[in-house]
C-alpha cells in the first residue's frame, strides 16, 4: 500500500490517469495552471493498494499566520477518481487520505465531486453536501433526437440566430483576445469576482499546456465577435470551461453555440457534452437554461474533510468566533 501527496511531473499521476476513467480536470497540466489562479500549489492525493489505484486532484494553499494548509478542488470538477468502486477501498483510500494530509500540516479538504464519474466516497471520513443536478447532453442519440430534446424556445431562438446570419467559427485562436474583451464586459455585469476574470494569456497556457483537448468557438455578428466558449474535449467527455455572449436584444448567438458545439463534439467522437449546473449548483435561472437543452440530469455533491479536526477547531474560535466548527455544510472552511 503506497499513499503520498505528488507533485504534477510524477511518475505515478501520469500512470493513474491511465488506469481509470478521469476528466480534463485530473491532467497535471490542468491543475498547474489553475493553482497559479488561486495562488496555490498544484498536488494530487495518490492511494495504490494491490494494483488498484486512486487519485484525487488538489490545490494547497497557506492559511495566513500559520505554518499550516489547507486545500481545494481545482475550478471545475475535479473530484476523486478509481480503479474500482469497491468499498472497502474506498474507505481505506479515504482514511489513507485524511492520515496522509494531517501528517504534512494541511488541516481540511474542500472537494468537488464530478457528477458524471461515480465515486463512492466514504462519508465517515468527511461531509458530503448536495448542493443541486448538472446538465449533460447525450451525444450518443442522433442529431433528430438531440433537437427533439431541445426546449421549443431554445429551437425558436437557434433557428432566428441562423436566419440574422449568426456565423460560427471553431478554433480561430486569433480570435481569443476579442472574446475575452466580451468575456470580461459580462463578468463585470454580473459582478463577478476577480478569480473568474480569466485572462488571455491564462487561456492561452491552458490551450498550449493541453493542445488540441481545448477548443474555442466564436459567433460573428458583421464580422464581430458577440459570444464564445472555451471548451475541452477529452476521452468522449466534451466538457464547458467558460462562456459568454454580449447582451442585446433578440440577439441568439449563444443558443447557437451551444447547438453547434454539440453537433461539432458529436461528429468528432464524443459521447457526453457536459453543461454543468446553475451557480454553486442551484436550481437557478442559469439552470433552467441549460435543462433546456436535454434532460440529463447528474447529482452534484462536495465533500469536506478536515484531517485535523482540534487544530480546525482551533482556527475557527480564533477567526470566526460566530461559526459552528461541528456543522461542515455551511462556508467551508470556516475559519476562511
Amino acid at each position: 500500500m503506497t499513499a503520498s501527496l505528488l507533485e504534477p511531473a510524477a511518475r505515478e499521476w501520469k500512470e493513474t490517469l491511465q488506469q481509470v476513467s478521469h476528466d480534463m480536470y485530473h491532467v497535471p497540466d490542468y491543475v498547474v495552471l489553475d493553482a497559479r489562479l488561486y495562488g496555490g500549489e498544484p498536488a494530487a492525493f495518490h492511494y495504490e493498494r494491490e494494483g488498484r489505484w486512486l487519485l484525487i486532484p488538489l490545490i494547497l494553499r497557506d492559511i495566513p499566520g500559520t505554518g499550516l494548509k489547507d486545500a481545494i478542488s481545482p475550478y471545475g470538477y475535479p473530484g476523486p477518481v478509481a480503479s474500482t468502486r469497491d468499498r472497502v477501498f474506498w474507505e481505506q483510500a479515504c482514511a489513507a487520505m485524511v492520515q496522509t494530509l494531517r501528517e504534512v500540516g494541511i488541516v481540511s479538504a474542500f472537494v468537488r465531486l464530478h457528477p458524471l464519474l461515480a465515486a463512492p466516497v466514504v462519508a465517515s471520513h468527511g461531509t458530503l453536501v448536495y448542493h443541486g443536478e448538472t446538465v449533460s447532453m447525450d451525444l450518443t442519440v442522433s442529431e433528430d433526437e438531440m433537437w427533439k430534446q431541445t426546449r421549443a424556445d431554445h429551437r425558436n431562438h437557434i433557428n432566428r440566430a441562423k436566419r440574422a446570419g449568426t456565423e460560427i467559427v471553431f478554433d480561430d485562436w486569433d480570435r481569443l483576445g476579442e472574446w475575452v474583451e466580451v468575456y470580461h464586459d459580462n463578468m463585470r455585469r454580473v459582478g463577478a469576482t476577480s478569480y473568474y476574470f480569466f485572462t488571455r494569456d491564462h487561456l492561452q497556457a491552458l490551450h498550449d499546456a493541453v493542445g488540441d483537448k481545448m477548443h474555442l468557438v466564436v459567433a460573428l455578428e458583421d464580422g464581430e465577435v458577440v459570444g464564445g466558449n472555451t471548451f475541452f474535449s477529452y476521452d468522449g467527455i466534451a466538457t464547458g470551461y467558460v462562456s459568454s455572449t454580449r447582451r442585446a436584444p433578440k440577439r441568439y448567438a449563444d443558443e447557437l453555440l451551444y447547438d453547434s458545439v454539440r453537433r461539432w463534439c458529436k461528429a468528432r467522437g464524443d459521447r457526453v457534452f457536459h453543461l454543468g449546473g446553475g451557480k454553486g449548483g442551484a436550481n437557478d435561472s442559469l439552470f433552467s437554461y441549460k435543462a433546456g437543452f436535454s434532460p440529463s440530469r447528474h447529482a452534484f455533491h462536495t465533500w469536506r474533510v478536515v484531517a485535523d479536526p482540534p487544530v480546525y477547531e482551533r482556527l475557527v474560535r480564533e477567526r470566526r468566533p460566530d461559526a459552528d466548527p461541528a456543522d461542515l455544510t455551511t462556508t467551508f472552511p470556516a475559519y476562511r
